[in-house]
């Protein structure tokens, strides 16, 4: 018997099978976007996201009230809050927070609801008694 032949290099069709996955992939994932997008923008969950999107806030405040009655001061970011239970993470990372340089103050907003970001306002009695003040919204860029 003799020498078995050198393999071929990667053949011109293989490059091309390739490519169409890779493409193919990239196209699955474009579209899966475009149609969350898509399902956000026809307001069909704007009220999953305002009643999630409101507990999420009032999760986050109680969470950061605490953290003032136990240690004098606001936390300098919600990552320093302790004794949080599993599921108030998920209401952590759905808001915003913006305490001021001496955290004596805060400005909190809510970033997502259930999918998108919700559309509604508390009223001024519900953050009575708080460290929140909308002076310390930030300004758009």
């Amino acid at each position: 018997m003799g020498a078995l032949p050198p393999p071929k290099p990667a053949s011109k069709r293989s490059a091309i099978l390739i490519a169409a996955i890779v493409g193919g992939s990239l196209l699955v994932v474009l579209s899966g976007f475009l149609t969350i997008r898509s399902i956000i923008a026809s307001g069909i969950t704007r009220g999953p996201d305002n009643v999630f999107g409101d507990q999420n806030l009032k999760t986050s405040l109680a969470l950061i009230e605490l953290y003032k009655v136990r240690y004098g001061k606001y936390p300098d970011s919600l990552s320093d809050l302790k004794f949080t239970g599993q599921w108030d993470g998920i209401a952590l990372n759905s808001v915003r927070y913006y305490p001021n340089a001496d955290r004596t103050q805060y400005y909190l907003e809510v970033e997502r609801g259930w999918i998108g970001k919700p559309n509604f306002v508390m009223p001024e009695e519900f953050w009575r008694g708080t460290g929140y003040s909308a002076s310390l919204k930030p300004q758009k860029k």
